[in-house]
């Protein structure tokens, strides 16, 4: 049943998941953590962290931990989940990958097409905020903590976003060097400052 449940949720959510990966990422959560349980979100915050790490599109990476993560937890064995790993990667890639075939053609003919354009231009709201969903989901106490465990750390982590935020979005600084930056930051504040 297990394997019928994860062809079913990574097949709607690789045809739902415009955007890419991060556009993916409420669509994954609502239906991995919240709904079936099969990660703590704790778990799924750090899934989310080595797929940075990892080469690949961040969708299919949380689909392959996923499937073998479910799969084995479920009890079957080791074998049985690396078949789940491959079916929730499947899962996510056939539809879109069905459907981009039949319709690049007709794409590429209508690309001038102000109808084509003015859908695509409908989809760019929606898309923005799928991601800006995402940036919520990623918003836990996993994350940030919280003023009632740890007040520093809830302070220094809010005051780290926004600064970043900042850096990126108005100064036009490298995302790369703020990643680099804010790991620093993390390193020396926190062999100080108990997590």
């Amino acid at each position: 049943m297990i394997f019928f449940q994860l062809f079913l949720i990574f097949s709607k959510i690789g045809i739902v998941g415009f955007g890419g990966g991060y556009a993916m990422l409420s669509l994954i959560q609502d239906d991995v953590v919240t709904k079936e349980g099969w990660l703590s979100a704790a778990e799924f915050t750090d899934i989310v962290a080595v797929s940075q790490m990892t080469p690949g599109p961040l969708g299919i990476n949380m689909a392959t931990y996923v499937g073998y993560t479910s799969v084995l937890n479920a009890g079957y064995p080791p074998a049985m989940a690396f078949l789940g790993s491959l079916l929730a990667t499947f899962s996510i890639l056939w539809l879109p990958f069905i459907l981009m075939m039949l319709v690049s053609r007709f794409l590429l003919k209508h690309k001038d097409s102000p109808l084509l354009k003015s859908v695509f231009g409908a989809l760019r709201p929606t898309v923005v905020g799928l991601v800006a969903a995402a940036a919520m989901v990623l918003m836990t106490a996993e994350n940030f903590g919280t003023p009632d465990t740890s007040f520093t750390q809830f302070i220094v982590s809010l005051s780290l976003f926004a600064i970043a935020f900042i850096a990126v979005f108005r100064f036009r600084v490298s995302p790369l060097l703020i990643l680099a930056l804010a790991g620093c930051f993390g390193m020396v504040f926190y062999s100080f400052v108990p997590a």
